[in-house]
């Protein structure tokens, strides 16, 4: 039997439905292990169908149709390398998350997984059966297994059986986001198995951004002893062929080019720029739109939304009001400007005016108060979402983290949109990510390179601008104390004591504790963002929206 074995690796982004389209790039890279001489080739979980599926699987006209085009390529790719691609299988009775190993003409066996995770965006136990053990399947002279993604995470688990079955060597196909620091985790975590095992493991990630989530490819190779023997770039895609030679200590990984990760400012961007970029495409949107108010948030999100699209494809929207600095029309236009986007000016002084006028009688006899504030802002998400619907262009929101966890943004007003880049970027790294792009440029970056955000608009004291004098910290701690609260109650689930013991006033912590709670009917109904972190607002953390309860330490 030989003694050298060539795997290809599809590093590549599916669509969520594109069936057809998904196949098509599973014969590509069919055709590209074919002409290598490679003996497999292998897809990530779910390519067939795109990742993750959520309840679109549970629709019986949808597995058919996955079944059937998997079945149809392994048809079409008799005459070559076996084919390792992820899709549904329904059995007759139940709905398995499955890996089809396609050879000869057909799909000569199907894995299925067994540790269906519950945990962060998952929900598989609600959507798929738990398979059963399984042992490893011979190519050629050697004998894969192929634990699914969830399944390669749990010693003394499914990896442990495939090896006690007799696997030489353990392949892992995926379907895991991006997270700050996520190489690093699934590294341990895979290092781990073959310490566990004693053998050569290949990680293989999908790539691309669909909804919230960001694949972020990455894929590695681990040999015993614990060397990465290979990765692949992170964010891109890749089609790479990794050679496996027998040696006497068994088989093991030849050595290849380690593409290191990224530092966490330039994974957190690009990120951001896959996840907008892929949600347009994926909904069919070209241009998008933007309120620019010559603040930090208004900046980053069109300087994402131009590195994305390109700045022809951007409007950027100056809404001014009596209450609008001088110094704010000035740096929206620096701005527009520097990025190469297109900049229209419709003041709101006229429509708030008369909005003003209609409240008059109703409002007779009460003082000014935030009301007359949130007029400003929802008659501006007004006028863009006019702008957005007679012109086809996609809103984008700007709130960060720390507004949308507070309730500093305003449902109907700010919050109108159909995604909001930063949704998971806190503002004190709004200002960093700004200094980064600002120092920074990339060949996958549209717009220009250089200080695209001027220096005033990052160093200004951030305001609204709904008020004379306005400034944000009027009515909330410093950033830079507001966001380690934040941190605390939010990414770490801490206790009021544990963050007073750190150093926090109880009473700042309390009222912050409250706002979140206060707010959580605005985050149910706002747009969709980009997954930066474990405990993103939308799937990573879920509240009710009805909540009298308060932490009592």
């Amino acid at each position: 039997m030989s003694d050298t074995f060539r795997l290809t690796l599809a590093q590549l982004a599916p669509a969520v439905g594109d069936i057809p389209g998904n196949i098509a790039k599973a014969r590509t890279a069919w055709q590209a292990a074919k002409a290598a001489g490679a003996d497999l080739v292998v897809l990530p979980e779910m390519f067939a169908v795109g990742y993750q599926p959520q309840d679109l699987v549970r629709r019986p006209a949808f597995w058919h149709e996955a079944m059937e085009a998997v079945t149809a390529l392994a048809g079409e790719t008799a005459d070559g390398p076996p084919l390792a691609i992820g899709a549904p299988f329904h059995d007759g009775t139940a709905l398995f998350n499955a890996y089809h190993i396609c050879e000869g003409g057909r799909v000569a066996l199907r894995v299925f997984k067994q540790v269906l995770p519950n945990t962060d965006v998952f929900d598989e136990k609600r959507l798929y059966a738990r398979g059963p053990d399984q042992g490893p399947f011979r190519i050629g002279p050697l004998l894969i297994g192929t634990p699914i993604c969830e399944d390669a995470w749990w010693e003394d688990h499914v990896c442990s059986t495939m090896a006690k079955a007799g696997a030489q060597v353990l392949v892992v196909p995926n379907g895991s986001p991006y997270h700050r620091g996520k190489v690093a985790v699934r590294q341990d975590h895979m290092r781990a198995r073959v310490t566990e095992t004693g053998l050569p493991l290949v990680y293989l990630n999908m790539t691309g951004g669909q909804d919230d989530q960001v694949f972020d490819g990455a894929s590695f190779g681990v040999n015993p002893g614990g060397d990465i023997a290979f990765q692949l770039p992170q964010f891109a895609d890749a089609i790479a062929h990794v050679d496996f030679d027998n040696t006497a200590e068994g088989w093991r990984i030849r050595s290849a080019p380690v593409v290191p990760a990224l530092d966490d400012w330039e994974a957190d961007y690009r990120a951001m720029v896959i996840a907008l970029g892929d949600y347009f495409a994926k909904t069919g949107f070209k241009k998008a739109l933007l309120g620019l108010s010559g603040g930090i948030d208004s900046a980053i999100v069109a300087t994402i939304a131009a590195d994305a699209l390109g700045p022809e494809n951007v409007r950027c929207v100056m809404l001014p009001s009596e209450y609008t600095s001088r110094s704010s029309l000035d740096d929206a236009e620096a701005v527009a400007k520097a990025l190469g986007t297109r900049l229209d000016t419709l003041p709101i002084s006229g429509p708030c005016a008369a909005v003003t006028e209609a409240l008059a009688p109703v409002f007779e006899g009460t003082a000014a108060d935030v009301t007359e504030e949130n007029i400003q802002s929802r008659l501006r998400g007004l006028l863009l979402m006019a702008l957005s619907n007679k012109f086809g262009e996609m809103l984008l929101t700007t709130g960060n983290k720390s507004e949308v966890a507070v309730g500093y943004a305003t449902i109907y007003g700010d919050m109108a949109g159909g995604y909001n880049p930063i949704k998971d970027l806190y503002k004190t790294r709004v200002f960093e990510t700004c200094r980064w792009r600002n120092a920074n440029h990339r060949p996958w970056m549209k717009a220009p390179a250089g200080e695209v955000i001027p220096s005033s608009v990052i160093d200004k004291p951030p305001s609204a601008e709904l008020r004379e004098d306005q400034r944000d910290e009027d009515s909330l701690p410093p950033y830079e104390v507001l966001d380690a609260i934040l941190d605390g109650l939010i990414d770490r689930e801490a206790s009021i004591a544990e963050l007073v013991a750190e150093g926090f006033d109880r009473d700042t912590v309390k009222r912050v504790e409250h706002l979140i709670f206060i707010s959580e009917y605005k985050r149910f109904q706002s747009a969709p963002g980009a997954r930066l972190t474990r405990r993103a607002f939308w799937l990573d953390r879920r509240y009710p929206v009805a909540n009298r309860w308060r932490d009592k330490t």
